[in-house]
């Protein structure tokens, strides 16, 4: 019976929230996107924001600063949660501004502050939902690109609204966070999206 809820809790791991991000603008997007265009985002973005932290996680891993890759106490999340601010800045100062797209660029930003905010509860023993902070991120920037673009991705939406409240689910019943820490989470994720939206919406 847990079996679901562990594949759903690795399926839509928030590690995987900027490439999918990625994916989707490219996807959603009207914009011809030359091939060169896409893989001089998709590529580093990928390395930096899957590769990179899995082989950072296998470190802290080896040397006992982390128990899981879902890191279940408050003091493991500081440096996993530290190394993926340091990536996202990286890839805003240095990746982005090479192939620059807007929408990309403060959906990276709002996924800093989204890191930022979690960073900061953690110095104050508050262990959010990182899962549900991914899940709110991608839900509010697949909605703005909706508006954004004017296409019609109900479906698409529809289904990730679902998937959202299957990962909720999944977290309360595997007993990783309290339901007002999957909540936090993800209104961390989708208030900060909506934050940046104004600059390019």
């Amino acid at each position: 019976m847990r079996l679901f809820p562990k594949v759903l809790s690795y399926i839509f791991h928030p590690l995987f929230v900027p490439i999918a991000g990625t994916l989707v603008y490219f996807i959603i997007t009207p914009k011809y996107s030359p091939p060169e265009l896409q893989s001089g985002n998709i590529l580093p973005i990928f390395i930096l924001t899957v590769i990179i932290p899995i082989i950072f996680y296998l470190i802290l891993f080896n040397i006992g600063l982390v128990s899981s890759i879902f890191m279940p106490s408050v003091k493991e999340r500081i440096y996993p949660v530290l190394i993926h601010i340091v990536l996202l800045l990286t890839i805003v100062l240095k990746i982005i501004p090479n192939n620059y797209i807007t929408e990309l660029y403060y959906f990276f930003i709002g996924l800093i502050i989204s890191a930022l905010t979690t960073l900061l509860l953690l110095f104050f023993k508050l262990k959010v939902s990182m899962h549900l902070m991914g899940m709110g991120s991608l839900l509010m920037f697949l909605i703005c690109l909706s508006i954004h673009f004017e296409t019609n991705i109900t479906i698409g939406l529809s289904l990730f609204t679902l998937a959202t409240g299957l990962v909720a689910t999944s977290r309360l019943y595997l007993k990783a966070h309290s339901k007002p820490e999957v909540l936090i989470g993800f209104f961390i994720g989708l208030i900060a999206q909506l934050l940046t939206v104004r600059f390019w919406l």
